[in-house]
């Protein structure tokens, strides 16, 4: 019988290869010197996608009339056409869950990094500054409040961090959810104004773009500390770069950027900001967990059995085609 013929858009986990190879005939995209001539030449018998963190646009699904599955290790799709995906009856499937704990892992983090400056910390024993002088006091997380914005399972796991430190929560969201403690805010001016300390775990896309701009920003005061753990797109880099500048807020702590992997040279410049190249989940166990999940939702749907974790915009049950 022959197998199915699968597109795999660029490098992942060695486990993806060695798990598919028995069941599939793997295309690997990024390695072909002509990926046009790929995809003239295999593209109408791609019934499946498997990818991390990539950009499936609707002009690459055309090219695919056969394609039944988008099957992404990653729990943001931003990158996916959904719309496009549902259109045509393909089914998106990403990773949840299995990366919550290191990325609330990583927020806090890095929040403490940025609010007590520890690699400016680290630097100044490195560079022997410290046989010189007393490193400068820094902020304190005593006595703040934390705003987080998206309050998913993600932004659930910081929380319940943030309380084990003592500090207060609230969130804001696009509805208030019936089961959780925290106070609510419908505004996110408004709860900027309440806080100190602003945490972005909102899902990407159109619908969340610059979100967190100037008037944001302002409100959060020249004692707020944001962090972004979220898409770079959600906050508007200027107005953020300006904000660092002018001490509009304090400081910033930023795991994801808008133009990644070119990171602003004005970010850099500065000494109240603590940035990282996106690692929030990149442990070698989780990022393997992210990979496994993005295989077991291919395999599934290609044995005939219901997709593991579709994304909302495709849920299941859906008509398989024919």
């Amino acid at each position: 019988m022959t197998k199915p013929d699968i597109l795999m858009l660029n490098p992942m986990r060695p486990l993806v290869e060695t798990a598919l190879a028995p069941h599939v005939t793997l295309h690997r995209y990024w390695d072909a010197p002509d990926k046009d001539a790929l995809l003239t030449a295999i593209g109408p018998r791609i019934r499946g996608i498997v990818a991390f963190v990539a950009s499936v646009p609707r002009d690459l699904m055309e090219r695919l009339p056969a394609l039944e599955i988008v099957a992404s290790a990653a729990v943001g799709y931003d990158g996916v056409d959904v719309k496009a995906a549902a259109e045509r009856g393909v089914v998106v499937t990403n990773t949840p869950d299995v990366l919550t704990d290191e990325v609330a892992d990583l927020a806090l983090g890095l929040l403490l990094a940025t609010v007590r400056e520890i690699p400016r910390a680290e630097k100044h024993v490195r560079d022997g500054s410290w046989s010189k002088s007393h490193y400068p006091l820094t902020a304190t997380l005593r006595g703040r409040k934390v705003g987080i914005v998206g309050l998913g399972r993600i932004g659930r796991a910081i929380a319940k961090r943030i309380e084990g430190f003592g500090v207060p929560v609230s969130y804001h969201g696009r509805r208030q959810q019936t089961d959780a403690d925290y106070p609510y805010f419908a505004s996110l001016i408004e709860m900027a104004k309440a806080v100190d300390v602003l945490i972005a775990v909102t899902p990407g896309g159109a619908e969340t773009r610059h979100l967190i701009g100037k008037e944001v920003l302002e409100a959060l005061g020249p004692n707020g500390i944001f962090v972004n753990v979220a898409r770079g797109s959600v906050v508007d880099e200027q107005a953020l770069i300006q904000a660092l500048k002018n001490r509009t807020i304090l400081a910033a702590g930023l795991d994801v950027f808008e133009n990644e992997p070119h990171v602003p040279p004005e970010l850099i410049a500065l000494e109240n900001t603590v940035l990282l190249p996106h690692v929030a989940s990149a442990s070698a166990r989780t990022r393997d967990a992210m990979a496994q999940l993005a295989v077991d939702n291919l395999l599934a749907w290609l044995s005939g059995k219901p997709p593991l974790t579709p994304v909302p915009e495709t849920p299941w049950p859906q008509q398989r085609p024919r």
